[in-house]
């Protein structure tokens, strides 16, 4: 119960950081995007502050036995840059740049109501459970991607 309520207000102060910076307007992260026009740098200061408290966090307290209200930490395990990492990174950049929404920010602006944003996160959504189709189908049929998803 612990955890559940410090991942709830956890998700609360990042939805709040993240409506308070304005990464919530598409407008602000497709103007970061504009490099050759109105180029807005405001997402760059808030991408600079997740940097630093990540690494404080990784620095800091990965280094320890455990984390507070769990048994273990989940880190990843993958470090390869392989094809379905390079394509998921350019899926989500072509995304992002013309929805102007990635998945942290998209999720608090349904709180809007605005059907623009419903359609995206069931679009995002829809394409995640087909990925997951597809790969747990094709795992039978191509032995290559089971064993470099093994490594």
């Amino acid at each position: 119960m612990r955890g559940t309520l410090t991942g709830l207000l956890a998700g609360f102060l990042f939805g709040l950081g993240l409506c308070l910076s304005g990464m919530t307007s598409p407008a602000v992260v497709q103007g970061f995007l504009d490099v050759a026009g109105a180029w807005n740098p405001a997402l760059l200061f808030v991408m600079a502050g997740g940097v630093a408290v990540t690494f404080v966090g990784y620095r800091f307290l990965v280094p320890k036995s455990k984390p507070l209200w769990a048994s273990r930490f989940s880190l990843p395990t993958a470090t390869r840059i392989d094809t379905p990492l390079l394509a998921g990174a350019a899926i989500f950049g072509i995304g992002w740049g013309l929805a102007g929404y990635c998945p942290g920010p998209a999720v608090v602006s349904l709180a809007s109501g605005r059907i623009a944003v419903v359609v995206f996160v069931l679009s995002m959504l829809v394409g995640m459970i087909l990925v997951r189709w597809m790969r747990s189908g094709s795992r039978a049929s191509m032995p290559s991607l089971a064993a470099e998803e093994n490594r």
